[in-house]
């Protein structure tokens, strides 16, 4: 029996805002001249992705903090129809070197420094980058209140918190968690048996699925547990005649959550070799061999 073949378009959670079932993401964007910026997003456009992830942290360290953000706006400056055709997801809240600041004084400049760099009136989707334990989930909630009542953000979600952090946020939020952020890939498990795809389908997140290929190892396995999860999906792969790296994607998809994975490829070939996800139809027996490989031991 085959698993049904997701979809290329889908809501974001309860925000009612159309999205695609693969997103992009700008982590390496920075640095980029600006014809490479705008061919990796042409790129994207053909691969059918309309989800852009970016970050106020991206480019920290051998560009700046900021400058993936920085190249966008430039992009949007160069091509102003470019901001039209994506919806358009930032972060904030990691603040080297405290690490981290959710406090309604450093989230309201977040938002409006972002907008600033980005060159644009409004964030489609706004994210708390990383959990700051020392901010109560009320401050949070109505400093993403007053940006959404203001018009700067379209909807709010969040990025590497845990179930329990998730659940003390909507307890206090007017505007509704929209999405959620983990890391996920065939190598990475842990969000699929700990229960957090669990809660998000229960409480109709959408899924954004960072680090989808393990952080490159799905494409070049260091151990024996890494060669036995690319062998499973080689095989898939192979009958459909696409890469692993695709294979690795429309595993990830084909979950009930249908969790959206990442692509962090800079590469406009690689890119666009993403939408070959679409082409796979997973039987089951298939999906579970490569569960299997990423645990290690049979399943019960």
């Amino acid at each position: 029996m085959t698993l049904p073949t997701p979809s290329r378009t889908r809501k974001l959670g309860k925000s009612g805002i159309e999205i695609s079932s693969l997103a992009w993401g700008m982590w390496r964007f920075a640095g980029l001249e600006l014809s490479a910026a705008r061919g990796a997003i042409d790129a994207a456009f053909e691969a059918g992705i309309t989800l852009f992830d970016t970050a106020e942290i991206y480019g920290f360290g051998e560009q700046g903090f900021g400058k993936a953000e920085e190249l966008l706006g430039q992009v949007f400056a160069d091509a102003p129809a470019y901001r039209g055709r994506m919806v358009l997801a930032t972060k904030g809240g990691i603040t080297p070197p405290t690490p981290y600041d959710s406090s309604a004084e450093y989230l309201t400049k977040a938002i409006d420094d972002s907008l600033s760099r980005l060159r644009t009136d409004r964030i489609d989707l706004w994210q708390i980058h990383r959990p700051d334990v020392l901010t109560h989930p009320q401050e949070i909630a109505r400093t993403i209140e007053d940006a959404y009542k203001a018009g700067k953000i379209r909807a709010f979600g969040v990025s590497n918190f845990t179930q329990a952090q998730i659940t003390a946020l909507a307890q206090f939020s007017a505007v509704p968690i929209v999405s959620t952020q983990p890391e996920l890939s065939p190598l990475r498990i842990d969000t699929i048996e700990n229960g957090e795809l669990d809660q998000a389908i229960a409480m109709d997140l959408a899924v954004m699925a960072w680090s989808p290929l393990g952080g490159g190892r799905i494409g070049e396995p260091q151990n024996v547990r890494e060669q036995n999860v690319a062998a499973a999906l080689s095989g898939v792969a192979a009958a459909h005649n696409v890469s692993r790296t695709a294979a690795a994607y429309s595993w990830i998809m084909a979950h009930p959550a249908r969790p959206i994975p990442i692509v962090g490829s800079q590469n406009p070939a690689r890119i666009i070799e993403a939408a070959d996800a679409f082409k796979i139809q997973w039987t089951r027996a298939d999906w579970y061999s490569v569960l299997v490989a990423a645990r290690g031991v049979p399943l019960p």
